[in-house]
């Protein structure tokens, strides 16, 4: 079997002898760390499939190791806790961090044989391990945006994240989410025309996440405010997320003022990249990593030239955009370290000057068409002085039909 290698954390030299042989006899292959600072730098190196991680050791306790792992986007792979004077509360506490399972000293054999089958069963068919927010960055804006939700992760009350394109809006509302309950995330919202109440009834308990809500149309929306009255039989905690101006379109009467006035009661807006731009070389960084422990691309590093020109840039398409650039980057560049010309050059491919209006090609489709719809019709009304007559001629589009697409994206007109 390929997923066998188990990292023992554990500073009894008698333990991590005992689970070594039995481990080894049981055809894996195991690595061992008497303390953290070890677990630490073996982590560095490589991934293992499983750790089984002892809580209480001298330097650093375990609960923190799976913090900082967890923190920094190293926890890919299924931690088993081990404790020999576990107290339920530190079980429960290092579930919630992440760990897939706890094993109380001494442990009887065919209890870990099986946790540990279980874990590395899991740990093979896991879908990529859910980010934590600390790859959106460590900045004051950042930290700032953690503190918000942590001061809402225990509230019902429907939650609305806005924020551009490829912010990285889902990974503020996975941090809502909690362990063994429900998380639905539907590909389109056409249920919410159809059967809203499946919605809930799959989510029973859990977080229903809807992503760009500025696109309802009427009976979507109606669907939208019927769900919302139905939250509480359910137990569904609601995030929804946009990158529209819902209060310009209720204004303008193409969103319902009801469901505008319940989504707003709650709402965290996430900043885009060039907001934060201190924490563009240390995401790079990250980004590469991840994309090198996968095997997706070869062993890379940034030079620190090649880290500047990212940081200096606006980065319209946000993170989604920062990671196809990295992606690309690794692929392509000729040495083991990437440099700042390397950068330049995928940069300027990325958008010949005005041939796609600036629109990034490393952002998914509709994200880069509403960038550059919203481009287009802002020049075509700037040259015609603001004359839609003329602008709806020369986009070839009815007026009527005109005025709904420039209020979807948000378009302020001036003599209207």
């Amino acid at each position: 079997m390929s997923n066998n290698t188990i990292l023992v954390v554990d500073d009894e030299i008698g333990i991590r002898e005992l689970l070594s042989e039995i481990l080894r006899d049981e055809g894996y292959h195991v690595a061992l760390a008497e303390n953290a600072g070890q677990a630490r730098n073996w982590r560095k190196q490589t991934r293992p499939d499983l750790v089984l991680l002892d809580i209480w050791m001298p330097d650093t306790d375990g609960i923190t190791l799976l913090k900082e792992w967890a923190s920094g986007g190293l926890l890919t792979m299924p931690v088993v806790m081990m404790s020999g004077h576990g107290t339920i509360d530190t079980a429960v506490e290092a579930t919630r961090m992440g760990a897939s399972g706890y094993l109380e000293k001494p442990i009887p054999l065919q209890k870990l044989l099986s946790t540990v089958g279980r874990a590395l069963r899991g740990g093979q068919v896991r879908p990529p391990a859910i980010l934590p927010l600390a790859s959106l960055g460590r900045g004051p804006l950042i930290v700032d945006l953690k503190k918000r939700l942590e001061q809402v992760s225990n509230l019902r009350t429907p939650l609305l994240l806005t924020g551009e394109p490829g912010t990285g809006v889902d990974l503020c509302a996975r941090f809502l989410h909690r362990p063994n309950t429900p998380w639905v995330e539907p590909d389109t919202l056409a249920a919410l025309t159809n059967a809203p109440f499946d919605l809930l009834e799959r989510a029973k308990g859990g977080v229903l996440f809807l992503k760009e809500i500025g696109d309802l149309n009427r009976l979507a929306q109606k669907g939208l405010l019927l769900l919302l009255g139905k939250l509480e039989k359910y137990s569904v905690r609601l995030v929804v997320a946009t990158s529209m101006p819902l209060a310009g379109l209720t204004a303008q009467g193409v969103y319902d003022p009801r469901l505008y006035e319940v989504l707003s009661g709650l709402c965290i807006n996430v900043p885009a990249l060039r907001e934060h731009r201190e924490d563009i070389p240390e995401l790079a960084s990250q980004i590469l990593s991840r994309f090198i422990e996968s095997g997706e691309v070869p062993l890379r590093q940034f030079s620190t030239a090649a880290l500047n020109v990212l940081r200096n840039q606006d980065w319209p398409g946000n993170l989604a955009q920062l990671t196809g650039a990295v992606h690309s980057l690794a692929l392509t560049c000729a040495a083991d370290e990437i440099s700042a010309e390397d950068v330049k050059q995928i940069l300027a491919s990325s958008s010949p000057a005005q041939a796609v209006a600036g629109v990034p090609l490393n952002i998914p489709l509709r994200e880069a068409r509403d960038m550059f719809e919203k481009t287009y019709f802002e020049q075509l009304i700037d040259q015609e002085s603001g004359n839609m007559t003329r602008v709806a001629e020369r986009a070839g589009l009815e007026r009527t039909h005109l005025y709904r697409k420039l209020k979807l994206l948000g378009i302020k007109l001036r003599n209207h």
